[in-house]
């Protein structure tokens, strides 16, 4: 598994919640597991008390999101230093018994973490994923979608950093928005045009009597 893998761990996490929206997917034992994906050794581990503790350890995930997205980068990095302090984890290579096309070992760094319970072993791989994502790409590819009330997290991979949405649905959303915005404009400039001309109009018809 690579370590650019773990940044998901995070994304997934934090868009559990739309606070806009007052919405909130994290409200389960099994909507706490799914988050794991196939790692379903650890989700297994997932208790009644996870939920809060998940909620807890997102609350801090998005708090570096908004730090990043708000051009704060040394507050984004203290608050993911925080979180990767409380959460460590010791890297250690492994082939997890696969093979490359030469028929050796696909050897990889892999997160091992020795959690007291699976809301502390997510968090310390979501920390750590989002760290390499960060010191890798730089602070200013960790956004929060423009599209709003969206606001969900997301890690810019575009080539030209020009990434302002979570995803092509919002995108959309928000070009049909402005689109109709501007077209909103102009027809109240084309009001206002029509209004003056008139009233011009009126002006010279005044005039000449």
């Amino acid at each position: 598994m690579e370590l650019a893998h773990y940044s998901d761990f995070a994304v997934r996490l934090v868009n559990t919640e739309e606070p806009a929206r007052n919405k909130d997917a994290l409200t389960s034992v099994d909507a706490v597991r799914a988050l794991f994906g196939a790692s379903q050794q650890m989700a297994r581990r997932v208790t009644d008390g996870d939920v809060t503790r998940f909620r807890n350890v997102r609350g801090r995930l998005r708090a570096v999101f908004e730090a990043a997205d708000g051009g704060d980068h040394v507050l984004a990095v203290d608050l993911l230093n925080s979180l990767l302090m409380e959460f460590p984890v010791s890297p250690q290579v492994s082939g997890h018994g696969t093979l490359n096309a030469d028929g050796h070992p696909d050897w990889h760094i892999h997160l091992a973490e020795h959690p007291s319970n699976a809301s502390a072993g997510y968090a310390a791989m979501a920390a750590m994923g989002l760290a390499f994502a960060l010191t890798e790409h730089g602070p200013d590819r960790l956004g929060l979608c423009q599209a709003a009330p969206c606001r969900n997290a997301y890690l810019d991979t575009s080539t030209n950093r020009s990434r302002r949405y979570c995803s092509d649905r919002c995108a959309t959303r928000a070009n049909v928005a402005a689109y109709r915005a501007r077209k909103r404009l102009e027809a109240e400039a084309s009001a206002r045009s029509t209004r003056s001309d008139e009233a011009a109009q009126d002006s010279r018809a005044l005039s000449e009597r």
